[in-house]
Formats: structure tokens, C-alpha cells, sequence
């Protein structure tokens, strides 16, 4: 698996509805169904199981409950460098905890990232300013299918 691979695949997503807690290409997904859809198809099992969620999901106790995740699996990099194919990690408003995800499908100028919310689906979105300021994480797939088993 390289980061073009992880790109080529997060694009084939590119028009799947937006639909809560759900991760089918094509049928429904959210950011998170995204992230695990990718999972799936380069590493095979998903490493542990998804709880139910709700929109407030972790909001209450302050808890980094993908971040956490993110950690126990993945590679963590510098937030604040490129890296296609990286898993990038938003926190919607300040003092909020994070809980929007995108993957890294473009770099430097031309920074892009492919992420799912709602109402609009999966898309493709310039990694502007103002999501550059919402990234408080950023990770890569890990280079082992042993880590985090």
C-alpha cells in the first residue's frame, strides 16, 4: 500500500450519500465509514470495534475518542506536515473535541483532502486555510498489518 494507492481508492468514494454511522463505497458513509472502508480494502479487518456514535459523540466528557483511536492504530505525524494519503483529523470549533476525519489526496499548492459530512457526501475539498486550522491531527496508515492486533 502506498499513498497513491490510499488516494486512488479514498477517490473511488467520491459521490457516496452521506449517511450516519454506515461505510459501503457507493451506498452510504460517513467520515469515519470512510476512513474504516479504506482500512478494509489495504488491511483487512478493522482493528477494533465502533460503538455507536451520536452527533455530540464524546462532546460531554471532553474525551479525544478519535484521536485515542487514531493513536492505538496508526502512525502519528506532524500535524503541520504534507503527507499524502494521511489521515487528517478536524476539530470542528475551538474547545470542541475532534471528530471529523479526511485523507490527504493532494500536497503542497495544490493541498486537497477527501472527507465525508453531511448533506453533502463524499467529497473532494481544497485543504484550505480555514480546514488547515481546524487539523489538529494528522496520521498515516501504519507500514504493519501487526500493529494494534
Amino acid at each position: 500500500m502506498t499513498p497513491t494507492d490510499i488516494v486512488t481508492e479514498a477517490r473511488l468514494w467520491i459521490g457516496t450519500p452521506y449517511m450516519h454511522q454506515a461505510s459501503a463505497c457507493g451506498l452510504g458513509t460517513d467520515c469515519l465509514g470512510l476512513l474504516r472502508g479504506l482500512w478494509r480494502v489495504f488491511l483487512n479487518r478493522e482493528p477494533e470495534l465502533v460503538p455507536s456514535y451520536s452527533e455530540d459523540w464524546a462532546e460531554p466528557q471532553g474525551k479525544e475518542v478519535l484521536i485515542e483511536a487514531c493513536q492505538r492504530h496508526m502512525d502519528r505525524r506532524p500535524v503541520y506536515e504534507d503527507g499524502l494519503g494521511d489521515v487528517l483529523v478536524f476539530r470542528m470549533r475551538q474547545g470542541s473535541v475532534a471528530k471529523h476525519l479526511g485523507i490527504q489526496s493532494g500536497e503542497g499548492t495544490g493541498a486537497r483532502f477527501i472527507h465525508a459530512y453531511s448533506r453533502h457526501g463524499v467529497v473532494e475539498t481544497s485543504f484550505s486555510a480555514p480546514w488547515q486550522r481546524r487539523c489538529v491531527a494528522r496520521f498515516a496508515f501504519p507500514t504493519s498489518q501487526t500493529r494494534g492486533a
